[in-house]
Formats: structure tokens, sequence, C-alpha cells
């Protein structure tokens, strides 16, 4: 391992590398239901791949905010704000150099490893001194878990998320459309051409935005829903039932039988099924990765929400702490 690395085991084989730079998860080796171990998470072999290679956003810890804030523009206590435009006309995942970029300071104890980052008030133009920590656990009964942690010295917005892209069968295995996706959710966030939410909370009931049931992934991805021709597929938010620490969603390989559960206390998540990955670069096992290799989970508050105030705030205080735990919970069927 480089200095940068970091490994965290179980009893049960399973492995899990995080590197410094960008608190990326780098692999997640799980086996399959005969016992077999793949790595079921893409990246690069070693950082220069992820420096080299920015935009997928492979394992990265995402911040300042989590998704897109439209036209990098939004007012917090009567002054506006103006963050870096990398998204065509908008900002996503933080700006031009969010957390994703940042090196962390990292402390490991048994079983688990913590890392710390500050953000200096106006970096990438948002306002307030924010200090960060994010905690993996990798627990005995082979789930992974991830404790967010911020606060800060003036008023700004805050939506910190993972970025990991999974393939259940193992990362360069070709494409997930036959994973079986279930997300519990009875309404999604509608985006514009700019996937941008119109604020408007539709139901998923007769769209192909429905995974209340398992589906395959590409049951539906190729249909004309006006939807998933704007994303290119799968990059939308769904609306998550209940709160507090509960399961959001589950995947199956029905191949070699690994299984994926996602527990979170966010109010959304983004599952985004890989459509900009184009096979111009290569990953840690030498196969390119293309269109539909690999999806995200990214638990998260909705996208540009600091734009739509009836959407659950992003807004953080001085003397309040924000708080976030996600867990990927891995398993095989029988």
């Amino acid at each position: 391992m480089s200095a940068d690395q970091y490994e965290l085991t179980n009893p049960n084989g399973m492995r899990v590398r995080v590197l410094g730079y960008g608190g990326i998860i780098q692999s997640v080796e799980v086996p399959d239901r005969d016992g077999v171990f793949a790595n079921v998470a893409l990246g690069f072999a070693d950082v220069q791949g992820y420096r080299d290679h920015p935009g997928p956003y492979f394992g990265a810890i995402i911040g300042r905010f989590g998704n897109r804030i439209a036209k990098g523009r939004f007012t917090l206590d009567g002054s506006e704000y103006s963050v870096p435009l990398n998204n065509g006309p908008n900002s996503l995942h933080g700006g031009l150099s969010g957390f994703d970029r940042q090196s962390w300071k990292c402390q490991q104890v048994e079983g688990s490893l913590t890392l710390s980052h500050v953000s200096p008030d106006g970096d990438q133009g948002y306002p307030g001194e924010l200090s960060v920590t994010v905690t993996y656990t990798l627990t005995s009964d082979n789930a992974l878990r991830i404790d967010y942690a911020a606060v800060t010295d003036a008023p700004t917005v805050v939506n910190l998320t993972n970025h990991s892209y999974f393939n259940l069968a193992g990362a360069g295995s070709g494409d997930v459309y036959g994973h079986l996706m279930q997300i519990h959710a009875d309404g999604f966030l509608p985006v514009d051409a700019g996937l941008i939410p119109s604020g408007e909370i539709a139901p998923v009931d007769g769209t192909a935005m429905d995974f209340r049931e398992p589906i395959a992934i590409g049951a539906r991805i190729r249909s004309n829903e006006e939807q998933l021709l704007l994303g290119g597929g799968y990059d939308h938010n769904w609306v998550l039932r209940g709160s507090g620490l509960r399961e959001v969603a589950r995947v199956v390989e029905p191949v070699h039988g690994r299984t994926l559960t996602v527990l979170t206390t966010e109010p959304g998540v983004q599952f985004y099924s890989g459509n900009f990955l184009t096979g111009t670069f290569a990953g840690a096992g030498g196969a390119a990765y293309r269109q539909g290799d690999g999806f995200a989970l990214e638990t998260q508050h909705f996208p540009d929400s600091p734009n739509h105030p009836a959407f659950p705030s992003t807004t953080l205080l001085p003397g309040a702490t924000y708080t976030s735990t996600t867990i990927y919970d891995f398993g095989t069927t029988a």
C-alpha cells in the first residue's frame, strides 16, 4: 500500500481500501454466493488515476454541496453567493476544487478510519469555515458504515455524500443493466435539461422511475420518457420514505448472487446509472469503463436545495452540528 492508502478488513475476508486523497473508497472486495471475492467498486489503481480523471468522482467524498446548484447561485440570510460553474451553466459537487480533490487528514483505529478536513471561509465561494469529519467503519457483518459530521463558524449550506460506483458482478465486468434495483420511494424530483429539479415531487407510479418492486436497471432505461432522455438514463433524486436510519434501497446481482442494501438518515438518494462513462479510460483492472458499467446510490439532501425553500433545508448555523449516516451493507442471495 502507498502512504496515502488505508485498508479496513474484517474476519470474513472483506477488504476496503481508502485513499487520503479525496477520501476515496478505492476498492471494496466482497464474496459472491460461492465465496469468490471480487472488487465491486469502480476506481483506479493509484492516486494519479483519480487526479487525471476527476470527472467521474469515483468513490470520493463530495462537498461542500453534493449534486447541482442552479447557475451556481443561492441566497442565504439575504446575501447572494456564487460558486463555480463546472457542469454547463450549473455548479456540481462542490465546484472546481471540491472535497473530492483535497488531501484529508487520516486517523486509523481497528475497524475504522476517520478523515478530517477544514474548508476555509470562501472556499469555492461558500461562506463560513467548515470543519468536517468522515468516518468509515467496516463491521463484522460486511457492512461499510459512513458517518459524516460538520460544524461552521458562519451560516452556510452543506450536503455531503459519497460517490462510489458499484458493479456487484465485479468492477470492469460489463454493464449493470441486469442488476435488480429496488428504491423505497413513492416520488422523485423531475429535472430540466440541466438536471436541475423543477421543485415538483412527482409520483413514480406508472413511470420508468418506479423501483418500488425490484426490477432490472436496464428494463426501462431506453424508454423514451422525457426524464430518461434528459438524463441519458437515470440521474435523478428519489424522495425516500420515512426518517432516521432506515433501509432505502436494495440491489441484487442475480448471476453471482451479491447484494447491496443501503441504509441512510438522508431524505433523498440520487440513483445514477453511469450514463456519462465514456470508455475513454481504464480502471484498476485494465478494463475500460463504458456507459452503464456501474451505478451510484448517493444518499443526500435534494439537489439545488438552497434555491427551493420547500425542500428539506441544507442550512447549517454556528452552534449546530451537521450529521449524516449511510450504510452500504453487502450480502449474498441463496
